[in-house]
């Protein structure tokens, strides 16, 4: 059970819409390393993860990324409101507007809708948990190309925000990973999944 504050994590506020830069961010919306995945992701792997304080982590990381993921469509939106159907396709967003016109909907921004595919819930602790830091920083770097790209300092504000998470969840699930580390063989924790082959392994 979720409790639902109606405000963004981070203020959006954008004057000046650029349906060329939504196209770019939408990526981080629903492309392959986007929010969306980031949330299923976290929110798939905490009900088999056998420690409680790291099914807590991604609960708690897997909430935040259904913010972030309210705050990129934030941007999206704010960057196509009011923009006509000749200005649309001026900026390459003639595809986009046909199906769904200004609505948020996933996908990359080269146009390949989300798919589920695109994350992985492994049933390991180990093999989930380097999955999950690995995610943090493919985001981390889909951010980094989007401020190469955009100038907008309207834009370029929250984005920053989002890249700084990126980083903080990947030392909380390096962390989260010392944690299952230390409660297995430190001479061989890779000799057993966790989540499976011990059936008395903490879940303090």
């Amino acid at each position: 059970m979720w409790n639902y504050e109606k405000r963004l994590q981070y203020p959006i506020n954008i004057t000046t819409p650029n349906a060329k830069i939504a196209q770019i961010i939408m990526s981080q919306y629903g492309g392959p390393d986007g929010e969306m995945g980031a949330s299923m992701r976290y929110l798939s792997q905490r009900y088999s993860m056998p420690d409680r304080r790291v099914c807590g982590v991604l609960t708690d990381i897997g909430t935040e990324e259904l913010a972030h993921l309210e705050m990129v469509a934030s941007i999206v939106r704010q960057l196509t409101k009011g923009l006509s159907a000749e200005e649309l396709e001026a900026a390459g967003f003639a595809p986009y507007y046909v199906d769904h016109t200004g609505g948020i909907w996933p996908q990359a921004a080269g146009g390949i809708p989300f798919n589920a595919c695109e994350f992985q819930s492994k049933g390991d602790a180990l093999t989930d948990l380097f999955e999950d830091m690995a995610a943090e920083q493919k985001a981390r770097t889909t951010y980094d190309n989007i401020l190469r790209l955009v100038k907008d300092p309207d834009v370029c504000d929250p984005i920053r925000f989002l890249r700084e998470r990126e980083i903080v969840h990947f030392q909380r699930f390096g962390e989260a990973l010392r944690i299952i580390q230390d409660d297995l063989d430190s001479k061989n924790f890779y000799a057993f999944n966790p989540e499976f082959d011990i059936p008395n392994c903490p879940r303090s």
